[in-house]
């Protein structure tokens, strides 16, 4: 009871963040930094960065599980600490790189453009949804509730493993058209 209390101190962020940082990149995403008149070259060498720390995060979620079922939490902890971080990253480049450059369209015709599109639109959804889900999954290890970490990671490692590897399937499919 004492660690759900801890919890619920945590709420009002993790509220505030899950609804601020899509609107900021959603908002930040139509801005370009060339329409304020600042003489600004496009970061075109950034996409291939952050597809490589989307794979990154994908290959941190799978070693924090195998670790956490050995046992290992400390190394578990410092793993998932890391790819909370490489997604920050990731969005800090992401934004960058859109404040910055015109957006690719895709080039593939025929069946591969309805794949492509499925697979960008799940993946955007996805990594809308699941930011509360790793904050609430993250206060609950941080809180020491360690029971209900569990149960919500469940949901939360496959749902952040679909949108890290999503997204460098989305950059692979993409590149090609990149300018």
């Amino acid at each position: 009871m004492e660690n759900t209390l801890k919890e619920k101190k945590y709420n009002k962020w993790i509220v505030i963040l899950s609804i601020v940082i899509p609107l900021a990149v959603a908002a930040l995403f139509g801005i370009k930094l060339k329409d304020f008149g600042l003489d600004v070259e496009p970061l075109t060498f950034l996409p291939p960065i952050y597809a490589s720390i989307n794979g990154l995060t994908a290959l941190l979620l799978v070693l924090a599980v195998v670790v956490i079922k050995k046992g290992n939490r400390k190394v578990h902890e410092n793993l998932m600490k890391t790819a909370i971080a490489c997604s920050v990253a990731f969005l800090v480049m992401y934004v960058a790189y859109h404040m910055t450059s015109d957006s690719t369209k895709f080039g593939g015709e025929g069946a591969i453009r309805y794949v492509y599109f499925f697979i960008l639109i799940t993946h955007i959804v996805l990594s809308i949804a699941v930011i509360p889900f790793v904050l609430i999954t993250y206060v609950r290890a941080i809180t020491n509730n360690i029971e209900r970490h569990k149960k919500i990671a469940k949901i939360t490692f496959p749902l952040w493993l679909y949108v890290a590897v999503t997204g460098v399937i989305v950059y692979l499919m993409i590149s090609p058209y990149y300018s």
